[in-house]
């Protein structure tokens, strides 16, 4: 059976090709993992409304989640409520992007 920490560690994989130095994850993006037998629905919002990698994100997460042993189907929602700020980013991340 699939876990919750699976999923996040195949999601860890997942980069915003706008900002390669973290994963999605790290980035604060990932809101919710809810897990139905072989299925994984997934709560995700970007930066910006207006990202236009958005379509690349949502199948590559999708994606790295379906690669996993346990798991028929993804399914990548993309949610703006409630909004990204940047005090979601992870405290490392945070280092690595030069935030104070």
């Amino acid at each position: 059976m699939i876990t919750k920490e699976q999923i996040m560690d195949a999601l860890n994989e997942c980069k915003d090709p706008e900002i390669p130095m973290v994963s999605i994850v790290e980035l604060g993006l990932v809101y919710e993992v809810q897990i139905n037998g072989d299925i994984v629905d997934i709560k995700m919002t970007l930066t910006t409304p207006g990202c236009g990698m958005a379509k690349y994100i949502a199948q590559e997460a999708k994606m790295k989640v379906e690669s996993l042993e346990g798991v028929k189907e993804a399914n990548v929602n993309i949610v703006w409520d409630p909004p990204w700020t940047p005090e979601k980013i992870s405290d490392e991340a945070k280092k690595r992007l030069g935030f104070a």
